[in-house]
């Protein structure tokens, strides 16, 4: 298919080698995947706005090499907000280790970026300032990650332990599938602590839960440490540090996504390990239509 010209929000974009084949083992091509993001934006771009964004893009598919992308990319159109934020190290300003991160505020930037073959987008848990400065985290992040044989039903246990552990402290979980293996529970947080802060306070509920589950629940890194486990990944809350963000897809096999889910949801693949799987961006479409946006504080 040659390449088509689009109108997004007053923008004209070019969009380019929609049939090519993206995810090979459904036949997802490029312009599904387009479509997608279209679809599921106005629940997705609340969650971008005001934060730095890192890509990962597969140009010939989940099949090829993919390659992490940070800064702005070459013939970035003049009107994508980018922000230069300080690196670890450097100071603010536009200093040498500095990164322009592009943000995705608006339909029309995160077309451009979904077509340069972006499949996964990643944000920190702080949002910038207009002049790019991190703010301080207003949400907090635990990664479930699972070691094999444990699974998704064994993360959903362990969330139901993690969401107690926050509410001692106050805060209401949110979970999330991570479209890979296991699950995200997030926070709100009134943007108190630093990145520093916000990164204890998630290692102190998991090697807590360590503690009290040792058979089920590890939270060192150590990978050799993990099998049959349910590793509590507290680091993604560091400053540099970034998280799939919920309603993106993955590079895996096959087009899952980061989705929201319910309590309910988590509760019951806890009890049964069919009742929960990784969802695919159709199914996810779906559930937006029937639920709206689960990540949303007001959402049942």
């Amino acid at each position: 298919m040659s390449d088509i010209h689009v109108d997004v929000e007053g923008r004209t974009l070019k969009l380019s080698n929609l049939d090519k084949v993206l995810y090979p083992a459904t036949g997802t091509t490029k312009g599904e995947v387009l479509n997608y993001y279209a679809q599921v934006a106005h629940v997705l771009l609340p969650h971008l706005a005001g934060r730095a964004v890192t890509r990962i893009r597969w140009p010939h598919g989940v099949q090829d090499m993919s390659f992490f992308e940070k800064n702005k990319p070459s013939g970035t159109p003049s009107w994508v907000r980018t922000v230069s934020v300080p690196t670890t190290g450097s100071r603010s300003g536009s200093g040498p280790g500095d990164i322009e991160f592009p943000v995705v505020d608006d339909l029309a930037t995160l077309t451009w970026l979904v077509n340069l073959a972006a499949l996964e987008l990643h944000v920190h848990q702080w949002t910038v300032t207009r002049t790019g400065r991190p703010r301080r985290p207003n949400r907090l992040v635990v990664d479930l990650d699972p070691g094999d044989p444990a699974g998704l039903h064994e993360c959903c246990q362990v969330a139901l332990l993690v969401r107690d552990k926050l509410v001692e402290r106050g805060l209401v979980g949110l979970p999330v599938t991570s479209g890979s293996k296991g699950l995200h529970l997030y926070a709100a947080l009134p943007g108190e602590m630093d990145s520093d802060g916000t990164t204890a306070l998630a290692k102190e509920m998991a090697e807590e839960l360590q503690g009290e589950h040792s058979r089920l629940v590890t939270a060192t890194m150590t990978k050799a440490r993990r099998s049959g486990k349910v590793f509590l990944d507290w680091s993604h809350n560091a400053g540099s540090k970034t998280t799939i963000s919920p309603y993106s897809l993955r590079g895996r096999e096959r087009p899952t996504v980061a989705a929201p889910l319910t309590w309910d949801e988590v509760a019951a693949g806890a009890d049964d390990p069919l009742a929960l799987e990784q969802l695919r961006f159709e199914e996810v479409l779906e559930r937006v239509a029937d639920q709206g946006d689960l990540f949303s504080p007001d959402a049942p």
